[in-house]
């Protein structure tokens, strides 16, 4: 099961968060069919949003869209205060050549755009409220760094975000994905914050210590070097939506008792896709029938 850790260092003025997302990745991929590239982006961003989420209070769903004006189209990942992250692509088989450094070219598919953060509270509890809405142009279209911008320009936290999805042509297809959030609160010594920043420039590639079993408080050491931390929560995550067949039936009533008997009639049956998980239901003639009986 991949895992999510909360730490502070320096008296509680550097927040941090590591998680190791692996598993959650790879089941995301495995229901969009993505590709390489693609793959690499919706799991940076699925990271990033689990990472997110950790360090935000009061809200019920956290949504982070990608309007993008590249190959890719869009990236949109939802996440819950429990862990648990669901997200898509708008064209999984978008695809670029790697970079020279044998990287992903994440950008090159992602292009320009914005980066929106959608964070809706109380709708659990029957309670409309207006969700918060936050934007920022995407400035790299590499995620980590946009993700870094929008907290540095909407929540005004300055942060470091260290994202990476590894993958390899054999199974299991996603060797290693996780990331790293380090948030300086007001009184942050300075001193710190350039011990830190040194730290990350020397550190090996994310995914390839997290390939060798590293833990999440194993990516904190690499990213704080000999700044000492304490480690306050530890929790699961992982890939999981809320479809279900009750949903799907739900939906299809919302339509009408004219568009189910148009599906009655001229499709036998009705099929219901989840753009999240890519999971199908199938509403046969006789789950029609009884839609439609219950309308009368």
């Amino acid at each position: 099961m991949d895992k999510l850790i909360h730490g502070i260092a320096a008296e509680g003025t550097i927040r941090l968060m590591a998680a190791i997302t692996t598993e959650t990745v790879a089941e995301s991929i495995r229901r969009h069919e993505t590709s390489p590239t693609a793959s690499a982006a919706l799991g940076r961003t699925l990271t990033g949003n689990l990472l997110l989420g950790s360090s935000l209070k009061d809200y019920d769903r956290l949504t982070v869209k990608i309007e993008s004006e590249g190959p890719i189209g869009a990236i949109v990942t939802e996440s819950t205060p429990e862990g648990t992250v669901r997200g898509y692509v708008r064209n999984p088989l978008a695809e670029a050549p790697q970079k020279d450094d044998g990287k992903f070219d994440v950008s090159g598919i992602v292009g320009d755009g914005t980066f929106y953060v959608i964070r809706e509270s109380g709708y659990q509890m029957g309670l409309h409220r207006d969700p918060y809405v936050g934007s920022v142009p995407l400035v790299s279209g590499e995620i980590a760094e946009d993700f870094a911008y929008y907290l540095a320009k909407s929540e005004q936290i300055p942060s470091a975000v260290l994202l990476g999805v590894l993958l390899q042509n054999s199974e299991p297809y996603v060797s290693a994905a996780g990331g790293i959030l380090i948030q300086m609160m007001p009184g942050a010594n300075e001193h710190l914050i350039t011990m830190i920043e040194d730290t990350l420039n020397q550190a090996p590639h994310l995914t390839s210590v997290i390939n060798d079993d590293a833990k999440p408080v194993d990516l904190l050491k690499l990213a704080l070097g000999e700044i000492p931390f304490d480690v306050l929560e530890e929790s699961e995550i992982g890939f999981k939506c809320n479809c279900s067949m009750e949903r799907a039936i739900s939906l299809v009533s919302s339509l009408g008792a004219k568009e189910v008997r148009s599906m009655l009639d001229e499709d036998k049956g009705a099929v219901m896709d989840c753009g999240f998980c890519s999971e199908n239901y199938t509403i046969d003639k006789s789950g029609l029938q009884e839609i439609l009986g219950k309308m009368n």
